[in-house]
């Protein structure tokens, strides 16, 4: 390749956003125009590194066309950046990340009662060590009869400090009313801890972070044996911790008011008190392209966005926080939101 032909390419594939770099666990997403992101379930390694590493990704014509018009794709197979036409006249998801600007909601939280919904933390104490703080500092400036924080879930993985996370969640909760969800990588956890020989699979999800949040380390022997050593050491730390004891206690979803508080979301045309647990945890496309009522207003995290999305039927609150930095949490009091 010529210099020439490299310059070009460096200049038409950019490095990718944060926003990217945070869903890019998953096989294959989409980064459309106000930073909504679609994705699929699969987890993925080599794409990540390939696409942040800077090198220039060739484009064909038709992704040239596709990139000047603001529609990209990251896909697994072809390990380069693929354009995709999309027709479409759907609007923007309406969105906002201004700190303490009300928004109104179409449906309402009984009186006297605040709930501060925190997004997926993903190892990132640092981030909700500080985000607790300034949620204590808010309920001190507007004193409420009942403050309640209700975590949606990913506590662990990808980010350096899952068990400082749940050493702060197990604080909080000791002295103030939380309430914790069960996120899909806390169930990957269980999953190993049940099954060592899934090792391999947590392993592409971040579960390697979390090992060394315990001291612990696999190395590059993945035979049966190391992975059923590892299995009864991290249960062994957790136990000690009291981390098994909340990781396996957690629940699904919580409700209440005209509110459903989940990880990732729900089946559509399945009453909420009849969804099935994997969906509760793992669900994107069914979930997040229904535009009717699910009965309550769903509060998720689970997939990634640039900024907070308030739809009528659904609010995410999931910012990327292991990639980008950014731990959202929402005030929901009456039938108002507040980022706080």
């Amino acid at each position: 390749m010529s210099r020439s032909t490299g310059h070009r390419l460096r200049r038409r594939c950019p490095k990718p956003s944060p926003l990217q770099h945070a869903a890019a666990e998953f096989d294959s997403f989409d980064v459309v125009r106000g930073g909504a992101v679609r994705c699929s379930d699969q987890p993925v390694s080599g794409t990540a590194r390939y696409a942040n590493s800077g090198w220039p990704i060739p484009l064909t014509p038709a992704a040239r066309r596709c990139r000047r018009a603001g529609i990209s794709r990251i896909d697994r197979p072809a390990m380069v950046f693929k354009a995709r036409a999309m027709r479409t006249t759907r609007k923007p998801p309406p969105s906002t990340d201004d700190p303490g600007m009300p928004v109104a909601l179409p449906g309402r939280l009984p009186d006297g009662m605040r709930i501060y919904a925190i997004g997926d933390v993903h190892g990132r104490n640092d981030l909700l060590e500080a985000l607790l703080e300034r949620v204590r500092k808010h309920v001190a400036a507007n004193p409420i009869a009942r403050p309640l924080i209700v975590v949606l879930g990913d506590y662990v993985d990808r980010g350096p400090s899952s068990r400082q996370v749940l050493d702060t969640l197990l604080q909080r909760s000791s002295y103030q009313d939380t309430i914790l969800l069960q996120g899909n990588h806390e169930r990957y956890v269980l999953d190993f801890l049940d099954n060592p020989a899934s090792l391999s699979d947590w392993l592409r999800l971040g579960g390697l972070e979390t090992l060394r949040s315990y001291g612990l380390d696999p190395g590059n022997f993945l035979d049966p044996r190391t992975q059923e050593l590892l299995a009864m050491s991290l249960s062994l730390a957790m136990h000690q911790n009291g981390h098994l004891d909340l990781l396996r206690d957690l629940p699904s979803s919580f409700t209440c008011g005209d509110f459903f508080f989940v990880h990732a979301g729900v089946r559509p045309g399945v009453p909420l008190d009849q969804q099935s647990h994997r969906d509760l945890l793992e669900i994107r496309k069914d979930f997040l392209l229904c535009t009717s009522s699910f009965g309550k207003i769903v509060v998720h995290g689970h997939t990634p966005v640039s900024k907070v999305e308030i739809h009528a039927n659904r609010i995410n609150i999931d910012t990327g926080a292991y990639a980008t930095g950014r731990l959202t949490c929402v005030a929901i009091e009456g039938d108002q939101l507040q980022i706080i």
